[in-house]
């Protein structure tokens, strides 16, 4: 059996019997070539046109088509994920597809298709607590990715420019960008509103009637109202049925999130409030602490009365731009009429805490194994969190010299369990016997001693450049503007790509 690991969630692919590999190996790929070949341009171009509401009337018919269900459990696949309650993995799914998809069209088309139950899994909030995470099984989860591919283009011309989560070409970067716009005309207050529990107190009827305000086709309504009506199955084995909300883990929910908050946006538009929002974290940029409780009381009366939703007194405050944790970002004015970009605290305790679980000083595997998992993790985080200004990114030359001592701290108990081990390695490395003798003969512990002149000697700066994600460097080199290219060498490179 094969483990994948992902995140929170791990779930076992079964390898082919011995000896069948490669006859398992070629019918996974022919079934994916014919899922490329049926996911043609002309449903694909069907799909992405913007349909009006009028002609809303057919939807099902193009979300069911097998261009649609083909493009959508490619997408599935390619996000991969874990498997549901019927534990059908996406490989097993893809490697059924020629009689799957055929088979699914015709129940959706005929009224008989019925969503299978959601595995509940809980993972840890990074501020405590736990949140509820919804797994639909691999073939629900083609279906709400079919029904997103219809419907996101109908819905996503109505969307607020404000808001920013999870649509096509906008993300944290236009967000962050957005609200550094907002700081930066002088509103110095910001309206921080927490709504308690969203996705688990989403109002069904409210939302689909806001659904069928664009979508003429009552089929895909009772569709959509069969998926959120979806019995979940808890972690201990229990069964619940589900009057509310809309689960996290869906293709679907992030669109029939927006769609349910479309209605604030549009309201904080029509006030006259300058507001960024991702998801359901928004923030609302005001220029007095007077005028932001103003603003609190009067979101909170609408967001309670009007959508039926829940704010989080406790959570929620009115406070200035660089006490506010954004996305996992900060946001201050610089000396400059600037704003700053700089991670939150939050941020920056989240990251040491997961330095620490990736470099213990017991590691007992092999430097190049720690080494690998630790890159993996920081190459992501930078990629996400790159969106540091230069006051803001200072923070990752601190990470990366914490990151080089903890991993000269793992060098020190693996080649010097005892001290004259450690001296004869120092040796080795080039040390002098005063400088190693100080560091391997010392009466201090592992972690003082990783800070010494000797460990600096023999793993310094530059030995770490090369086998560890340096945040600062990387971020040095991402701010570099293009190289300038001379006429000549245009000329020269449009000949050589004529011939």
């Amino acid at each position: 059996m094969r483990r994948s690991v992902s995140g929170q969630l791990s779930f076992v692919f079964a390898d082919s019997p011995e000896g069948g590999g490669d006859a398992a190996a070629s019918d996974v790929s022919e079934a994916k070539a014919w899922l490329l070949h049926t996911a043609d341009d002309k449903a694909a171009s069907e799909t992405d046109a913007r349909v009006e509401a009028l002609e809303t009337t057919a939807l099902l018919e193009k979300a069911a088509s097998l261009g649609n269900l083909s493009r959508a459990l490619l997408n599935v696949a390619r996000n991969k994920g874990a498997a549901g309650v019927d534990g059908r993995s996406v490989e097993e799914v893809v490697d059924s597809c020629r009689t799957l998809l055929p088979s699914l069209r015709r129940s959706l088309l005929s009224g008989r298709y019925q969503p299978g139950a959601i595995r509940r899994v809980w993972i840890p909030k990074p501020g405590g607590g736990q949140r509820g995470l919804g797994i639909p099984n691999v073939e629900d989860r083609v279906v709400q990715q079919a029904l997103l591919q219809v419907l996101e283009p109908v819905f996503e011309p109505t969307f607020h420019d404000s808001s920013h989560g999870f649509r096509p070409r906008r993300g944290t970067q236009s967000a962050i960008a957005e609200a550094t716009v907002h700081v930066q005309s002088g509103l110095g207050h910001v309206v921080d509103v927490d709504l308690s529990k969203f996705f688990d107190r989403v109002n069904h009827q409210r939302l689909l009637s806001r659904l069928a305000q664009r979508v003429a086709d009552g089929r895909v309504l009772r569709l959509v109202h069969r998926i959120l009506r979806s019995k979940v199955v808890l972690p201990e084995g229990a069964v619940v049925s589900t009057e509310e909300g809309t689960p996290q883990g869906g293709p679907l929910s992030p669109l029939l999130s927006n769609i349910v908050l479309n209605e604030l946006d549009w309201e904080l538009d029509r006030r006259g409030h300058r507001f960024v929002r991702y998801a359901d974290d928004f923030l609302v940029f005001v220029g007095s602490e007077r005028a932001g409780h103003r603003v609190m009381a009067s979101l909170r009366g609408f967001i309670e009365g009007r959508l039926r939703l829940k704010v989080n007194a406790e959570k929620s405050r009115v406070s200035r731009p660089e006490h506010v944790h954004f996305l996992g970002f900060t946001l201050r004015k610089g000396k400059a009429d600037g704003v700053e970009v700089h991670l939150s605290a939050r941020t920056k305790q989240r990251i040491a805490n997961r330095i620490r679980e990736l470099t213990p000083r017991t590691w007992g595997g092999s430097l190049t194994s720690c080494l690998k998992r630790l890159n993996r993790y920081l190459r992501g985080w930078y990629g996400y969190f790159r969106l540091c200004t230069q006051s803001g990114a200072e923070h990752f030359g601190r990470l990366d010299a914490h990151i080089r001592r903890r991993m000269r701290a793992i060098l020190i108990r693996q080649k010097g369990r005892r001290p004259r081990f450690l001296f004869r390695h120092l040796r080795s490395r080039g040390v002098s016997v005063v400088a190693a003798a100080k560091t391997a003969f010392g009466r201090r512990g592992t972690w003082d001693q990783s800070s010494t002149y000797g460990m600096h000697k023999a793993y310094g700066n530059a030995w770490f450049y090369e086998r560890v994600v340096t945040l600062r460097h990387q971020w040095a080199l991402d701010q570099k503007p293009p190289a300038r290219v001379s006429g000549r060498q245009l000329c020269l490179f449009g000949h050589e790509m004529s011939t």
